[in-house]
């Protein structure tokens, strides 16, 4: 039993190895949380199935029941990744408007004392 486990926990871990280094393109979080999920969700399958005598069973659902959790995981974290990068960007062109703001009275102060 534990050998089983340790070749299904393998294979996982190994086919999210494969996966992840064949992307061209970085993954995104959505992806990353899924990949981990997926992972994580077959070795507690597995080893929940071997409790019961059948530890790939329990592989084969904890998988994409991991593989969902860890999208929804990283879909609300890339969620507020861009919220957050949204609020920097915001609060930058608030602060180039502030010292557009500021130089333009500057200049109104310096002709009100010129007159």
């Amino acid at each position: 039993m534990m050998q089983l486990k340790k070749i299904i926990l393998g294979s996982v871990l190994l086919v999210i190895a494969t996966v992840a280094s064949s992307c061209s393109t970085p993954i995104t979080t959505r992806e990353q949380g899924g990949l981990i999920g997926a992972g994580v969700g077959a070795g507690a399958g597995a080893i929940i199935g071997s409790t019961v005598g059948h530890a790939a069973v329990g592989a084969l659902i904890g998988g994409p029941v991991g593989l969902i959790a860890g999208a929804l995981i990283g879909d609300h974290l890339m969620g507020q990744q861009r919220r957050e990068q949204e609020q920097v960007t915001e609060s930058e062109q608030n602060q180039r408007e502030l010292e557009r703001l500021r130089r333009e009275n500057q200049q109104l102060r310096d002709q009100r004392i010129e007159r």
